[in-house]
């Protein structure tokens, strides 16, 4: 894997933006067609290509409170812009609470559009849980489930019961990654399985098999995490299960599957040759956690990006969220803040306010030990 020193890194990219900010202000000072964008798009101007990770404030990106919770980051990199999905739960004046699929765009990771509902207000569906974007016959692919919850409502600090056993993977697809078609059903048991059979499901997750090129996987979560694959993202086949905890995020790389999952609190990886034998790699990930009060409660929902490669970035850029204070049986629907976290090498992870510092782990958590949603 590639390692940057972190000063040679930093000071790439300060040049980079000194350079820009140079030709921006000759260009502002002596006119040209590109004047009056410059003045008014001074930021989409300079940062493009450009994340200064070490000019963070806080790994905090969207924050949630007593009434609403932002979870399940997922994110796709396309010309110059992060598209980033996830989970909104709102609590409305009245008790009742919805979720939906929500995004937002940035340049640089720091600053981000207004977030943007993609799904509609619907309690027996509450489309949520965005697992990835994928680039599949000449479209955006993005999957989802549903967690169903008719009638959820907060008396007091009661929370309701979570989503029903009808709850079930789904796919919509895009041309811009902003406008989204109505989500369609992954029958990922089979043709032949019907719908009421296939069982209750949550957290998808959608990758490319790394042999054979055309053949896509499935993961989701369902006795650990069950496994389908499909050529055409309409007719699956059931392959089998491992021991998992949820949110599942998938790697391929080194010539092995590496496996981002959610066990009761924090961020495990297993590593895989072939998507059946499955071994742990280290141990257990928890970030600043023990520092930070907005994740007492758990820190989860890890999405890796791969950015190494991406000027001016060259990391792995992680999305996750985090609960406060409580557990997740109290803040499922409130106070449930994602955060950004970055590593060289998948080992040693570093977040804003922390550089440099290895991650702090947390050791002895079977994934069996999944906090149940």
């Amino acid at each position: 894997m590639i390692a940057f020193p972190y000063n040679t890194w930093v000071a790439a990219v300060k040049c980079s933006m000194i350079m820009c900010a140079a030709c921006l202000l000759l260009t502002i000072a002596f006119g040209g067609p590109f004047a009056a964008a410059a003045q008014s798009d001074v930021v989409n101007a300079c940062d493009l290509g450009q994340v200064d990770l070490s000019a963070f404030k806080s790994p905090i990106l969207f924050a949630g409170d007593e009434r609403c919770a932002y979870r399940d980051p997922a994110a796709v990199y396309h010309s110059g812009v992060f598209y980033l999905y996830f989970t909104f739960v709102e609590i409305e004046e009245d008790g009742r609470v919805y979720s939906y699929t929500a995004m937002s765009t940035s340049r640089d990771l720091a600053h981000w559009s207004d977030k943007r509902i993609i799904t509609p207000k619907d309690q027996s569906l509450n489309y949520c849980a965005p697992g990835n974007v994928i680039r599949f016959d000449g479209r955006w692919v993005l999957c989802l489930q549903t967690y169903p919850r008719p009638g959820a409502r907060y008396t007091g600090d009661q929370r309701p019961p979570g989503g029903d056993k009808t709850s079930r993977v789904f796919v919509m697809t895009s041309d811009d990654l902003v406008d989204w078609s109505p989500p369609r059903l992954l029958k990922v048991k089979g043709p032949d399985v019907a719908v009421a059979d296939m069982g209750r499901m949550i957290d998808p997750f959608l990758f490319e098999d790394k042999d054979e090129p055309g053949k896509w996987w499935c993961f989701y979560k369902q006795n650990g995490v069950s496994m389908s694959w499909s050529r055409d993202l309409e007719t699956w086949t059931y392959f089998g299960r491992a021991d998992s905890g949820e949110n599942v995020c998938v790697l391929a790389e080194d010539n092995a599957y590496f496996l981002f999952h959610s066990p009761h609190n924090g961020i495990g990886i297993k590593r895989s040759m072939d998507l059946k034998h499955w071994q742990d790699v280290d141990d257990v990930i928890t970030l600043g956690q023990k520092d930070w009060s907005w994740a007492k409660g758990r820190l989860t929902a890890g999405f890796v990006m791969d950015m190494r490669k991406e000027a001016g970035i060259g990391k792995y850029i992680m999305f996750f969220h985090g609960s406060r204070p409580e557990c997740e049986k109290v803040n499922f629907d409130k106070n449930a803040s994602i955060g950004i976290a970055w590593s060289d090498d998948l080992v040693t992870w570093n977040w804003p306010g922390k550089y440099p510092m290895a991650c702090h782990i947390h050791t002895g958590v079977s994934p069996e030990g999944t906090e149940e949603r």
